[in-house]
């Protein structure tokens, strides 16, 4: 019998998913050694919606089986709705989406355009170059969530490191742990304020329509604020500076965006499926036998969906390996699929096409501060992205 494949798989290039990716989609899902055991990796794009819309697959990380990919303390009683399955989970979907309509997010573009521009001014004042990870890219997205959750601004650092420790493969478990229970209490302290004097911000409304009327727990409240402080800063400020590497490296397609900024919806689109930050983290349990693309997959297995090889799967977007910013993107899965689409979408793509259509149009001599080779990428993490991205102009 053959050893299993390891998984994560290396990357021979930063700028493209793992290259067993390519091989895996003309096979059936196979199983692979992670930490811990072993799972199916599922690498077709066709597979990945099937796994992603299909309850059969849960996402109940308490589920026998289920592949242990970020090492969090238990916490009794209370988990993100992300790791849930129906009716809770899209009980509390429910609640978390009438803070994300597309009104909400319309209403919220003038504020996060007021942030963007705060944002260049204090680069456009500063030292050249400079880091955009650290001065812009990782600052704009926890603002933005935290001006919704009403967190104090003074905290966004904080709330950043802390974030980025949770989702770490380096952390050691008492670090994570220490980070974790850290984030936690703020949160709850100010859930408890919130509850007692509202104000507008997204955990008063919570607090207000639905703890109150004892829909949602104190625990709950908390838990889903840490959820969307970490989930809604981390994977839209590395897509940010991702995306400017992107057009930095392809001058043709950034004269193409100058010259028509209609094309910027489009270009988020492409390269939201061009990158795939979220790496391989949307993982299930099988609570059924489930037949995929000839392989039997049986209940108590795990199963580990690859989103980079699906969105860069030829069959459903010849020539992948590239960004073509007119590329019709649509159908990528960089925010999920069925039941646990990322509830953030529509906020996300607003602030990637606010973020990079101001950048280009502030600096428009814009350019690498070094190599391409020499730009360092984040490695061992969840959520793909860049040490730091060095600009000029």
């Amino acid at each position: 019998m053959s050893e299993l494949p390891v998984w994560p798989m290396p990357r021979s290039c930063p700028y493209t998913p793992p290259d067993a990716y390519t091989e895996l989609r003309e096979r059936p899902p196979l199983r692979v050694r992670i930490r811990g055991g072993e799972a199916w990796l599922v690498t077709r794009h066709a597979d990945v919606r099937q796994v992603l819309n299909d309850h059969r697959f849960s996402a109940d990380d308490q589920q026998p089986g289920f592949p242990i990919r970020i090492q969090l303390p238990p916490e009794p009683g209370v988990m993100s709705f992300s790791r849930m399955d129906d009716p809770e989970h899209g009980r509390l979907r429910r609640m978390a989406l009438t803070e994300f309509t597309a009104r909400r997010t319309r209403a919220l573009r003038p504020e996060v355009e007021l942030l963007v521009a705060q944002l260049l001014d204090e680069i456009e004042q500063g030292p050249n170059p400079v880091d955009l990870v650290r001065s812009f890219a990782l600052r704009l997205p926890s603002l933005v969530i935290a001006r919704m959750l009403g967190v104090p601004e003074e905290d966004e650092a904080d709330f950043t490191e802390q974030s980025q420790v949770i989702l770490s493969q380096e952390a050691g478990p008492e670090e994570t742990y220490a980070a974790f229970v850290q984030m936690t209490r703020f949160l709850d302290r100010l859930a408890a304020q919130r509850t007692a004097e509202p104000r507008d911000d997204l955990i008063s409304r919570l607090a207000t329509r639905y703890v109150a009327a004892g829909e949602l727990t104190h625990a709950d409240l908390v838990a889903m604020a840490r959820f969307f402080l970490v989930a809604g800063h981390e994977t839209t400020a590395h897509q940010i500076s991702l995306s400017v590497l992107s057009l930095l490296r392809d001058p043709a397609q950034l004269a193409a965006l100058r010259a028509d900024p209609a094309l910027y919806r489009p270009a988020v689109e492409e390269l939201l499926r061009y990158w795939s930050i979220s790496q391989d983290n949307q993982v299930r349990a099988a609570v059924d036998d489930v037949e995929l693309s000839g392989a039997v997959i049986r209940k108590g297995d795990g199963v580990i969906v690859a989103i980079p090889a699906a969105n860069h799967d030829e069959s459903v977007y010849p020539g992948a390996g590239r960004v073509d910013i007119r590329r019709d993107a649509s159908g990528h899965l960089a925010f999920g699929f069925g039941a646990h689409l990322c509830p953030g979408a529509s906020l996300a793509r607003m602030e990637l096409e606010v973020c990079l259509s101001a950048l280009f149009a502030r600096f428009p001599t814009l350019r690498l501060a070094v190599p391409p080779e020499e730009v360092r990428f984040r490695e061992n993490t969840i959520v793909y992205g860049l040490e730091e991205l060095p600009v000029t102009w």
